[in-house]
């Protein structure tokens, strides 16, 4: 019975986190309820990923860990520090707008990064290598970024923050790794189900993040619009524009899980890190930001799908 209910969620499964959505908006009391348990929440969500993907699939490929570390400077390194020239140079870099992009651009791999690849039918093991190894550096990565902007002020906070996140991740991934290893294979009803349940959890996640937007787009709608042009705009663009130069090389494989983490990254990992006279400048583009990010199953599955 739960593995029917379970496969059913799997084959509605972007249908769930547009649920999730609507429930973060038209129901804040639960919004704020849950976002105490997001840390276990995200727990969860990253040891369902890592089980279904199992420790072959993830560990054989650190062969190409030269690539996977490539894309990780690119991503956390590079693209931030561009960000940085460029809103310098015309004068955005001080704006809640210069800073929320700049700042999501330095961040990791969102942690449903597998998830929504599975969700999707494609390989999610690029996406969990990419996510583990991008955390893993993030202390590093981060520091000329931060050096970079005085406003943000000492980045001790945010290092010491990104070590309890690629704690959290370690230690669910490993447990994941360590139950797996005691299963030959999972048949296609178990792997359904795990779809299902990790479709579940990401719908939950969301309620939790969506605190900020609800009230927000009762009171100034219109603000709302303008940051969610701007979320879905950082988004999907650099979504599509990793997907295009992939394509342009002929390059299939692994490419969807890459493309997804290029425009979903873990901005939420400065709400504990930086003082809230910045964070509160951005905390409506966290929550806009989570409607592209959970809308890409639906919105770019087609596209994806090429």
């Amino acid at each position: 019975m739960i593995l029917t209910v379970l496969g059913f969620a799997a084959r509605y499964g972007r249908i769930c986190l547009v649920l999730g959505l609507l429930a973060g908006l038209l129901l804040p009391s639960v919004a704020f309820a849950l976002r105490d348990w997001l840390p276990e929440l995200v727990a969860l969500l990253l040891f369902i990923a890592a089980f279904r993907i199992g420790p072959k699939a993830v560990l054989g490929g650190l062969n190409d860990a030269r690539h996977t570390l490539l894309l990780v400077i690119c991503f956390q390194l590079v693209l931030p520090l561009v960000a940085v020239l460029v809103f310098g140079a015309v004068g955005l870099l001080a704006t809640p707008v210069g800073l929320a992009l700049v700042l999501m651009l330095s961040a990791p791999s969102v942690t449903g990064s597998p998830n929504f690849t599975l969700l999707m039918g494609h390989d999610p093991s690029a996406a969990m290598r990419v996510l583990l190894v991008g955390t893993a550096l993030f202390p590093l990565t981060m520091l000329p970024v931060f050096l970079s902007i005085p406003v943000l002020g000492s980045p001790i906070d945010v290092v010491l923050a990104s070590l309890r996140l690629f704690g959290v991740i370690a230690v669910s991934v490993a447990f994941a790794f360590a139950l797996r290893s005691r299963v030959t294979s999972l048949d296609e009803s178990q792997r359904a189900a795990l779809d299902g349940l990790s479709a579940i959890v990401l719908a939950v996640v969301v309620v939790g993040l969506m605190t900020a937007l609800g009230p927000a787009l009762r009171s100034d709608p219109m603000l709302v619009a303008g940051w969610m042009a701007v979320a879905f705009g950082a988004n999907f663009g650099l979504q599509m524009a990793c997907w295009l130069w992939f394509r342009a090389r002929g390059v299939s494989n692994n490419a969807v899980g890459i493309s997804i983490i290029a425009g979903n990254r873990n901005i939420a990992l400065f709400l504990v890190a930086l003082p809230s006279e910045i964070t509160d400048q951005w905390l409506l583009f966290l929550g806009c930001y989570q409607v592209p990010m959970y809308l890409t199953p639906l919105l770019l599955k087609r596209v994806y799908g090429r």
